[in-house]
């Protein structure tokens, strides 16, 4: 899945570990209106200093694997975290008690534990991270970066698995042949759809 593609005229890179702190800015952009996670982060200056820290965990472990891609200069980016490598546990567990509403603590433990249920039990690649920079939307970086992890997913013949975090979304992931599997809701947060794409 590292291997670079042109599709649609949109050129997919893959990020080496250099490139860390440029995609993690671009992935504060494009979530920066996104309904859950600015629940979790309302104040402007705590999303600013905490949701990069939430990305790595999260999503980090994509670099050392050279399954982080990218578009143009980080117009859009994506984080694929392959069969068998899980999250940073340990920093998303320390996260829940840094910069967080007690209320919005609680609450997220149970949308762990949700996620957790709806993670499929095969190996599967998990897309923890996609996103475009706000003024580069309705380009179609999106629909290239998934086409090209989703071409190598299909060679594999391994599942793919994502969060949804943004209702608005949801219809692109459907186009790549992702289905709804239920909602993720708990307490005053906002609805999180869990998606799974078999091999084509």
């Amino acid at each position: 899945m590292n291997l670079d593609t042109t599709g649609a005229d949109l050129h997919v890179q893959t990020a080496q570990i250099r490139d860390q702190s440029r995609l993690v800015a671009a992935l504060v952009l494009a979530f920066s209106t996104d309904p859950a996670n600015r629940w979790m982060y309302p104040a402007p200056d705590s999303y600013l200093r905490h949701f990069p820290d939430f990305v790595r965990a999260l999503g980090g472990r994509a670099f050392a694997c050279g399954t982080a891609h990218f578009i143009g200069d980080v117009q859009a980016t994506a984080l694929w975290l392959p069969p068998g490598v899980q999250p940073d546990e340990d920093a998303l567990i320390a996260l829940l008690h840094d910069g967080l509403s007690d209320k919005v603590q609680g609450d997220l433990s149970g949308i762990f534990e949700q996620m957790g249920s709806y993670h499929p039990h095969e190996p599967h690649w998990y897309l923890p991270w996609i996103g475009v920079d706000p003024a580069q939307q309705r380009k179609g970086f999106g629909s290239a970066l998934l086409t090209h992890a989703l071409r190598a997913c299909d060679a594999e013949g391994t599942p793919a698995y994502l969060e949804s975090s943004n209702p608005e979304n949801i219809p692109l992931y459907q186009q790549h042949g992702f289905e709804v599997m239920g909602t993720i809701q708990v307490g005053t947060s906002p609805p999180i759809t869990p998606m799974l794409r078999r091999p084509r």
